[in-house]
């Protein structure tokens, strides 16, 4: 995909990938030579290690490891490219074509390396012990620990593979369905007198505007669409729990949320604490919030489609791309130099306006286009891409943040390489949400104006309700639907019974919920493609908040050690990461520390 930048009268020049740096195209030479060469590569691998490994000492098992890292780096790039062409438009058939097939392709290549971690955990622990004393080994260290703590849920050969390769027509096309579903649907939303047919990203920034008509019209469109659609998406949902049920099953994991929590290197009493803090504070949090915005909307409730309106007071002001850019990567450097030197990259090739354009990100909303936002690792064999639907509104520049938090952030890691380079979900929120903070105390402490001062409190507030409340929230649907399932299959009613009780209780008596709600829970992504993924927001936010308030204590050298901390990629679990702070994950005053910031931001509101 060639860079590009699309013009829009408010916003400005809004860029658009360049994907050369991985790809040319989708007939690219060099794609084709990638894949061939990863062919080529893993039947060598095969050829010299498979039922070899057990035998190596520890200084060839580390040049093995080495050789492994190479090869799936390289699956990781043909991948990438595809996924990310995919997200630019989903809607496209020669677009879908390509990627099914480079996941088929890629599958089949990985089935064959299969083999080298099961050999590495039938390895006992004496025996690695010893190995481990070999440097070349050592480095990939916490790899092999990583790798390990799925020993005791680790199935035959044979089930390993067949699991894997059957994986492109199991779970992964029931996502495919779901994504090309929900990008190919338009929601009718009315306006003066006709219906405009709307994006999924268009329709729900309309949840945010000024005019309560527009945003109660945007909900009855949503609700529409999303009803028409209950029984696909409540039969994708059904489907994936019962098969990750069936794999739990296999692999003996006492809970559907076990293995989430085992791939975040995180003890699930943790977690549990972290919701229970969490339930806790509901009443204090989002139903105090929500109450105290009822009155400023002059309303008894607000109803659901008025949860994120705007107050009263705010002018709606649309903020260019090129102020948003210059807001976030100001308040970046005001914290750390580095950290801005290294966010700078995604926007410009040197210096100059951002105009300039790098094709790092893609920043329009259009049709077909994967909704929300994310950001891609292809570090080190290239580098991150953003995708966002930026449409000018405060929240939107807090994405861009939040967003480059986590390309910054996989950069640093990327010295790690591609086996270490990732961290668990817990905390790979953590500079992301920590770019969302920097900005928004940057934008508080340069605004006099004290009704400006309290809209943009009370944005931060409903962020910070939607990362941690609304997330613990999601959890406990989830929990509750995977554990129903395991009774047999959900109804399209009971699901959405379930999603309103859940509602209603952690967003209280001050939002007035009708049945257009209940199909809500369905166009929530992570359900389908993460199951449980989302308590890592809550995680993430709780656990910047506790590190923003050491910040806040003026602790020297603060900076060096949380840029050591993203260094580290998934080298380091959480307790070690946070000891430098003086911070530990299990105590319970580390949650109720990280609740404390937004109870305090409430109680600011409250007194005014």
């Amino acid at each position: 995909m060639a860079e590009a930048a699309v013009r829009d009268e408010t916003l400005g020049n809004l860029p658009e990938w360049d994907l050369s740096d991985l790809y040319s195209g989708i007939d690219s030479p060099s794609l084709d030579k990638d894949f061939t060469q990863a062919e080529s590569d893993a039947a060598a691998f095969c050829a010299r290690f498979e039922g070899k490994v057990a035998g190596l000492d520890g200084a060839a098992l580390g040049e093995a490891i080495a050789e492994y890292e190479a090869l799936q780096e390289i699956i990781h790039r043909i991948m990438s490219y595809a996924g990310l062409i995919y997200a630019s438009d989903m809607t496209d058939a020669d677009i879908a074509q390509f990627y099914q097939g480079a996941q088929e392709r890629t599958t089949d290549i990985s089935a064959k390396m299969i083999f080298f971690a099961l050999e590495i955990n039938r390895i006992d622990e004496e025996n690695l012990t010893e190995k481990l004393k070999a440097p070349a080994l050592a480095h990939y260290g916490p790899w092999l620990r990583d790798v390990r703590a799925f020993r005791p849920h680790q199935l035959s050969d044979e089930l390993e593979k067949a699991l894997h390769e059957k994986s492109v027509t199991g779970r992964a096309a029931w996502n495919r369905l779901f994504d090309e579903t929900m990008a190919g649907l338009t929601f009718p939303v009315e306006e003066a007198g006709e219906v405009l047919e709307l994006t999924e990203s268009e329709a729900l920034h309309r949840l945010s505007d000024a005019d309560p008509a527009k945003r109660k019209a945007a909900a009855a469109g949503l609700s529409k669409v999303f009803g028409d659609n209950i029984r696909l998406f409540s039969l994708v949902t059904n489907t994936l729990a019962k098969d990750k049920a069936v794999e739990d099953g296999w692999r003996a994991f006492a809970t559907p949320m076990d293995s989430r929590h085992l791939s975040n290197q995180v003890e699930g009493e943790v977690v549990e604490a972290l919701v229970s803090a969490v339930s806790d504070a509901y009443p204090r949090l989002s139903h105090r919030y929500y109450a105290l915005k009822a009155k400023w909307l002059g309303m008894d409730k607000l109803n659901f489609w008025d949860r994120n309106a705007p107050l009263p007071e705010d002018d709606d002001r649309i903020i260019p791309w090129e102020e948003a850019c210059d807001t976030v990567l100001g308040a970046y450097r005001a914290f750390s130099p580095e950290l801005a030197d290294i966010g700078s990259r995604f926007f410009v090739n040197s210096g100059g306006d951002h105009a300039n354009k790098r094709g790092w990100i893609d920043a329009p909303v259009r049709p077909g286009k994967a909704s929300g936002a994310f950001a891609h690792p292809t570090v080190p064999s290239a580098h991150p891409y953003l995708l966002l639907n930026y449409q000018g509104k405060t929240r939107d520049v807090m994405t861009l943040a939040h967003e480059l938090g986590h390309g910054v952030h996989q950069i640093l890691s990327g010295g790690q390489g591609a086996l270490m380079s990732d961290t668990p979900l817990t905390l790979a929120e953590t500079a992301s949400v920590f770019g969302e903070m920097l900005t928004f105390r940057s934008m508080l402490d340069n605004e006099t104006d004290p009704v400006r001062r309290r809209i943009m409190l009370a944005g931060k507030v409903e962020d910070m309700i939607n990362t941690v409340v609304r997330q613990i929230a999601f959890y406990q649907f989830e929990v509750q639907v995977h554990s129903e399932r395991a009774g047999g299959e959900l109804t399209p009613e009971r699901l959405g019974d379930i999603w309103m009780d859940i509602q209603r209780t952690s967003l209280g008596p001050a939002i007035a919920e009708d049945d257009n709600y209940r199909n809500w829970w369905s166009y929530i992504p992570h359900f389908v493609h993460s199951p449980f993924y989302v308590y890592a927001y809550a995680f993430g936010d709780c656990l910047v908040n506790s590190l923003y308030a050491v910040f806040g204590e003026a602790e020297a050298g603060f900076q060096d050690k949380y840029l050591d901390m993203l260094r580290a990629g998934g080298t380091l679990r959480h307790k070690e990461l946070l000891a430098p702070f003086g911070l530990d994950a299990s105590e319970p005053e580390f949650w109720s520390r990280g609740l404390g910031l937004l109870t305090g931001f409430i109680d600011e509101l409250e007194a005014e």
